[in-house]
């Protein structure tokens, strides 16, 4: 079958578009608005750049009443961001922090989630102390991010654009228990990736394939390795233009 997305109809009785990019990591954000409130929820549509420094993305449509998502409001007022691995024993926290709510409402709360403060991501609220970014403490893995760009798509409303939101992650924490022989372990993490339709997945088996060739640098960027990239830069004597302007623009 052929079709043209927009122009002639597929067919079938569902839109095959988001099924067809599978799986897709989940971005579990959390934000504070300017005014404290906390705000959780996962994007679809999430993935990382690159890793020297290491950047990460998620896409949020606008809502069915052509607005932009609390999150995408959150982290362009604040500048701060986080990210937790959605995992298969917090599922269906995961799906209760899908739903649109109020900007009022601490979906934390909602979906009984324990708080976990950030150690870098702050906020600074109106009228109060300055705020770390709350966290899911139970999820193993979890990043703290800056805000360094949004790019916005435009597309047909209400729900067509989108902002892509780009942040810069300066902070890792990683539950060891999640470690097997200093390597993160999926069998014990058990991620879920969105897959299509309200289908997901649960991530438990991987198997290993490394690429050909006999340049064994290339695996520093296959493993993401900036220890081995700044190896590669001293011994090439170059400097370190983009970091330091990266640096200065945080």
């Amino acid at each position: 079958m052929f079709y043209e997305p927009g122009k002639t109809d597929h067919g079938l009785p569902n839109d095959p578009f988001k099924a067809c990019v599978i799986p897709r990591p989940i971005g579990w954000i959390s934000t504070l608005s300017p005014t404290g409130i906390a705000n959780l929820a996962p994007y679809s549509q999430f993935n990382n750049l690159t890793f020297d420094p290491p950047y990460v993305m998620f896409s949020a449509n606008q809502t069915p009443s052509a607005a932009q998502k609390d999150t995408v409001k959150n982290v362009e007022a604040t500048g701060v961001f986080c990210w937790q691995l959605a995992t298969y024993d917090l599922r269906e926290a995961v799906n209760a922090t899908s739903e649109q709510l109020p900007s009022e409402v601490d979906e934390f709360e909602k979906a009984g989630l324990e708080k976990e403060d950030a150690k870098m991501s702050e906020v600074f609220v109106k009228g109060k102390a300055r705020m770390k970014v709350p966290m899911v403490k139970r999820s193993p893995i979890k990043f703290e991010c800056t805000h360094y760009s949004t790019l916005r798509l435009p597309g047909y409303p209400p729900m067509g654009a989108v902002d892509v939101v780009i942040g810069r992650v300066i902070g890792i924490h990683i539950d060891e228990g999640v470690l097997t022989n200093g390597r993160i372990d999926v069998r014990k993490t058990v991620p879920i990736a969105r897959c299509g339709y309200a289908e997901y997945a649960a991530v438990q088996e991987v198997f290993e394939m490394r690429p050909p060739g006999s340049d064994p640098n290339r695996m520093y960027g296959l493993e993401g390795s900036i220890k081995g990239n700044r190896k590669m830069q001293e011994e090439r004597g170059e400097e370190n233009d983009a970091v330091g302007g990266a640096e200065a623009d945080n």
